[in-house]
């Protein structure tokens, strides 16, 4: 089916399942993995156990479960779990995920979750964070580079896909929080995505950690865009 505007401020259009965020399934389970298995890798024990939170199709979860680690991976999308192999999977709401005190030892917040323009979600996706990850643990977090809202239209190709990414726009649309559009072109079809996301600085983004049981021990890549908190 074609996607239809389910989440304000969030739509998607192209063919397949769209999930309430605006993702389409079929496009991502297309699109390949960046650096991001390499950067967890490098800052985890190995053979951690990780929960992965907004797993999607499992583009970052494939490469994790190859290299070793125990991955529960989750996500409010049964179409998108339904694409996910060699990992526990859990479906429902990250924010208001509960599971009976089990502990890991790293928590992954990865494509820039921790921007949503809600702040009670922000605040449940963290909660959630500090409640599973274990004492000891690590919470990794991707956050947007400095310069994402800024220099647009860009775009960048995706060579392992075969796919072309545009970062079309990002309009201002009132309290810090920006209406992002994205396409991605690929020579049988085409998708695109339409979603809100707050500018969080530095300070904000570490404050709300502060406020839900984290601190940040330190920033994993130079751009800042991984930060590693611990529990307090």
């Amino acid at each position: 089916m074609s996607g239809q505007l389910i989440r304000e401020g969030h739509s998607g259009t192209g063919p397949g399942t769209i999930t309430p965020d605006g993702c389409a399934v079929e496009l991502y389970s297309r699109l390949s993995v960046g650096d991001e298995p390499d950067v967890i890798q490098a800052a985890v024990p190995a053979g951690a156990s990780i929960l992965e939170l907004g797993c999607g199709a499992g583009r970052v979860t494939h490469p994790l479960v190859a290299r070793g680690f125990t991955v529960t991976a989750v996500d409010e999308s049964r179409q998108m779990l339904e694409r996910v192999r060699g990992a526990r999977t859990v479906h429902g709401p990250i924010e208001s995920l509960d599971l009976a005190g089990e502990t890991f030892d790293v928590v992954l917040l990865a494509s820039f979750l921790v921007h949503t323009s809600d702040h009670r979600v922000r605040e449940g996706l963290l909660r959630a964070c500090r409640r599973h990850v274990r004492d000891g643990g690590a919470v990794l977090i991707q956050r947007e580079g400095a310069d994402y809202g800024t220099n647009l239209p860009r775009e960048r190709v995706d060579v392992e896909a075969g796919c072309v990414i545009r970062i079309v726009s990002a309009e201002p649309v009132g309290d810090g929080v920006r209406s992002v559009r994205a396409e991605y072109h690929f020579d049988d079809a085409r998708w695109t995505q339409t979603f809100r996301s707050r500018e969080l600085s530095v300070e904000e983004f570490e404050g709300h950690l502060e406020a839900a049981g984290l601190t940040v021990d330190r920033y994993l890549t130079a751009d800042g865009v991984w930060a590693l908190a611990r529990p307090k």
